[in-house]
């Protein structure tokens, strides 16, 4: 029960500040940067985040909250129960206009994650994970069942800033030369989201992801059937450098892929 619960929090959460964004989306906005020029945020983020706030803090008032914006922790604690929540996932999408983003939440106890949504106002997509099973839109999915790398779609994710453009082009090349097509999506949460329910068959970076771009893609991800994992193929931690997601077919290309692009620390 008490894990239902969560569940059910993570949704209303994500869809509180989906809400808050998707008002904006496509008006007049102001946009700010904050360590660089590809690295932006906007007032939309800072109330969508209010908005997820304040719908976890109805239910769990005590809860740890690990957020992107404003002055949340920036690291999951090592113990007790958290939440991580990013506003708009995708924020160069949002601010271009482009739909793909979205609000993610998702729960974690003892730095494991419990639940996790991810709302895609502009796709009319939500996704949510109870920790047993994946569902879109209320249908459970899964990973692909692709095996032949070559019949594969891979995207590279995160931001390479422009002092790491050489690994950026190695991370299209590492993957060009091994499948049969790359996809740059612009937005972690809907690319991992795209592997838990088979139209990506993996997501590869070499970067330290931020927690807040990566726990809810990872636990729907694993709840459809599918692998997560370091550089080095072991079990992926909010705290890993480089994170390969797959379908599980397709893993050990990935992970021929991912040490391609050379190894950041």
């Amino acid at each position: 029960m008490a894990n239902e619960d969560r569940t059910a929090v993570a949704r209303q959460a994500a869809e509180a500040g989906a809400a808050v964004a998707v008002e904006r989306f496509r008006t007049e906005i102001d946009v700010e940067q904050k360590e660089g020029k590809t690295d932006v945020v906007t007032q939309a983020d800072r109330d969508a985040q209010v908005a997820v706030i304040d719908a976890i803090r109805e239910q769990y008032p005590e809860d740890a909250i690990v957020g992107e914006e404003e002055d949340e922790l920036k690291v999951i604690p090592d113990s007790g129960a958290a939440w991580v929540i990013d506003p708009i996932d995708g924020t160069n999408n949002y601010v271009r206009g482009t739909r793909v983003w979205g609000t993610a939440v998702a729960s974690v106890r003892d730095e494991e994650p419990l639940a996790g949504a991810t709302h895609f106002p502009a796709l009319d997509d939500v996704y949510w994970t109870d920790g047993e099973r994946t569902y879109r839109n209320g249908d459970a999915v899964a990973v692909s069942t692709t095996d032949d790398p070559e019949a594969g779609v891979v995207a590279p994710t995160l931001w390479w800033d422009f002092d790491a453009r050489d690994q950026y082009g190695r991370a299209c090349q590492a993957i060009v030369d091994r499948f049969g097509d790359l996809r740059r999506v612009g937005c972690a949460q809907a690319a991992l989201a795209s592997v838990a329910d088979g139209s990506l068959n993996g997501v590869v970076t070499n970067l330290r992801a931020n927690p807040w771009d990566t726990v809810a893609g990872v636990a729907m991800i694993r709840a459809a059937g599918g692998t997560v994992t370091d550089l080095d193929g072991e079990r992926w931690r909010h705290d890993s450098v480089g994170l390969v997601a797959s379908n599980g077919h397709v893993h050990e290309t990935m992970l021929d892929a991912a040490q391609e692009i050379g190894r950041i620390e």
